[in-house]
């Protein structure tokens, strides 16, 4: 182990720790665990930014890459039947997964990177997704994700 890894000890709490490339390297490694707060003021600002995303669905109709287009096609609706689907054709859109697989430490590292954004409350996500993607993390269930280019 060397002295980056060193350094970060104890457990980073999503939510609470103010995350550094340290400790996204220290989870990538394997070197420290990682969860979620269990503070109720964290998980609030979770489900209103959840709530806020329905809200404005409810009163506007639509919300940009949530029940429309991206880019260009930003003014052509999404069926309701297939918001759910939207996620899954923008990576297929894009293209991705032409290349290699991430090895298992550069996986750590994407969802921790990932967590980190989402647990600011900004996003909109669901309270069931944060909770899911801590959960993998810390079971190390970690997808298979291929790299763009080889």
């Amino acid at each position: 182990m060397d002295a980056v890894a060193d350094e970060i000890t104890g457990e980073v709490v999503f939510g609470e720790t103010r995350v550094t490339i340290e400790h996204i390297r220290s989870i990538s490694m394997g070197v420290v665990p990682s969860r979620l707060s269990d503070s109720l003021a964290f998980r609030d600002s979770i489900a209103r930014s959840a709530a806020h995303v329905d809200e404005t669905l409810r009163r506007d109709g639509m919300i940009y890459g949530v029940t429309t287009g991206y880019g260009d096609s930003c003014t052509t609706p999404v069926p309701d039947e297939l918001i759910a689907e939207l996620p899954l054709h923008l990576t297929r859109f894009h293209g991705v997964g032409t290349g290699r697989i991430l090895t298992n430490e550069e996986t750590r590292a994407v969802m921790a990177v990932r967590l980190a954004s989402l647990v600011h409350g900004w996003s909109g996500v669901s309270p069931g997704l944060v909770e899911l993607l801590a959960e993998m993390l810390k079971r190390d269930i970690l997808p298979v994700i291929p790299a763009e280019g080889s």
